[in-house]
């Protein structure tokens, strides 16, 4: 036992081979699985700068630090990884949609108040308890919502990839491959071998210029001042481009944290360990926030714990956190390495967009399979209504002439994008249509069953939740 041991487990009984005390293996073991979870973690981090223009290098530092303090607030108990998070590509690229540095900090702006509804939502099940508060997020909503961001994001991917397609498909095989007939840590960081793959072939074929490379330093600092949110605030303040960013962003959000309750679900589960009753959601979601608010203050992308992580987790049986954090140190010491980040900067569209058809479609299934394992039933009107605006304002505003709903309030153009109006369309839709159970007020005795409860389910649908009995 480690630090876990206050920490209730799932009611299954610790596999024999488990190591909750990775201290027993020694320092040099150690630090062979802190590079593993680095790696895993690797290729999905660094694609969401090379995508949106942010800087590499911010990005593996605020990774780094984002999930040290994490782990702080969660009283260092929880084993997980924060990367940068997909699902605010889409509002980056409708605040800086060719990744212009000027208009970068806005959109920073916009993902740092994202990250206070993290702090919002922390109090509320601080207060409520969780129960109560998941109600108003069922998978009716953040299902057609994750599936948006995906297939708004299809259209990006197509473009780099259209470049040079055979490179492409390159790195699409690899990750098919990798993923469905890889052993081991193969099949743990497919996305990383797609990019090396991809990128050596690009080097080979002479479609990747190195000259950044070498004339880059080896030692530098990981951000610049231009970078920050807070070099926007002077004489050429933008505010109408700031509320825009605001609003366009924030929205976000509700996908994103219902994704930190499933992944800490998740691993809870692969640990054996209760973490949404020890050290709580509350304190989970208190660290993701903040370290989402202090990478994007700096230029770097928001934050969100790493199912790659959980899949490691799950392969070495190795469920120590102390891992994760000099895997978070790693993370750390490559940030200060602008040669490094050069190497990323020259990478070909071509790869991008290969790695980009399979992760944006992930991300599009990973909404479906919310909506299958919940059991959404689309028998109900009331849900088809809902999804269907849902996927419709999103999708159709986003590919519209303007690519957004603009609205003017006096001298300030407020323009907001598809998904912040099909997310807002949906979440209200949700409480004002008859046949939700779990609208206040509408079924009183239903949320009296749960009122004290002091845990979730961890696995299975929505419904379970009203069968738990203390």
């Amino acid at each position: 036992m480690s630090e876990n041991k206050m920490t209730p487990t799932m009611g299954a009984k610790d596999s024999p081979d488990a190591v909750y005390d990775a201290r027993t293996l020694g320092a040099p073991k150690m630090a062979l699985f802190g590079l593993q979870h680095m790696f895993a973690m690797f290729g999905a981090t660094i694609l969401v700068p090379t995508l949106t223009g942010l800087s590499v290098s911010a990005t593996l530092l605020f990774a780094g630090v984002g999930t040290l303090l994490f782990h702080l607030l969660a009283k260092g108990k929880v084993p997980a990884f924060l990367g940068s998070s997909f699902a605010f590509i889409a509002g980056y690229a409708a605040i800086a949609p060719n990744g212009e540095a000027d208009l970068l900090p806005y959109a920073c702006l916009g993902v740092a108040c994202a990250g206070l509804l993290y702090l919002v939502l922390s109090a509320l099940f601080r207060i409520f308890g969780p129960a109560r508060v998941m109600r108003f997020f069922p998978p009716v909503v953040t299902g057609p919502i994750v599936i948006a961001i995906g297939l708004i994001l299809a259209s990006s991917a197509i473009g780099n990839a259209s470049t040079n397609w055979p490179i492409a498909i390159v790195a699409i095989a690899i990750i098919v491959v990798c993923n469905i007939w890889g052993r081991g840590m193969i099949k743990i960081i497919p996305i990383l071998l797609g990019v090396i793959g991809a990128y050596v072939v690009a080097a080979v074929a002479g479609v990747v210029d190195f000259t950044p490379v070498a004339e880059a330093a080896w030692i530098g600092a990981p951000f610049q001042w231009s970078d920050t949110v807070f070099s926007i605030f002077g004489a050429d303040f933008n505010a109408g481009l700031a509320i825009t960013a605001i609003i366009t962003i924030m929205p976000l959000a509700f996908a994103t944290m219902i994704e930190h309750i499933g992944d800490v679900s998740a691993i809870s589960s692969t640990v054996n360990r209760n973490y949404i009753a020890e050290p709580g959601l509350h304190r989970t979601l208190l660290g993701d926030g903040l370290a989402t608010i202090l990478a994007s203050l700096f230029g770097a992308p928001a934050n969100t714990t790493y199912g790659e992580n959980t899949g490691v987790l799950a392969l070495t049986r190795v469920f120590d956190p102390r891992v994760i954090r000099i895997a978070a140190i790693f993370a750390i010491v490559f940030s200060f390495c602008p040669k490094f980040a050069a190497v990323i900067s020259v990478m070909p569209a071509c790869v991008i967009g290969g790695v980009s058809l399979v992760l944006y479609g992930m991300i599009s299934a990973v909404g479906i399979r919310n909506l299958v394992e919940n059991h959404v039933d689309f028998m109900k009107s009331r849900n088809v209504i809902i999804t269907a605006l849902i996927l419709v304002l999103s999708l159709g505003i986003a590919y519209s002439t303007a690519g957004a709903l603009v609205v003017p309030i006096g001298d300030i153009t407020i323009s907001l994008s598809g998904l912040a109006v099909g997310s807002i369309v949906g979440i209200l839709l949700n409480m004002v249509l008859p046949g939700h159970d779990d609208i206040p007020g509408e079924e009183p005795q239903a949320l009296s069953e749960y009122d004290e409860l002091d845990h979730l389910p961890l696995e299975g649908s929505y419904e379970a939740l009203a069968n738990v009995k203390r």
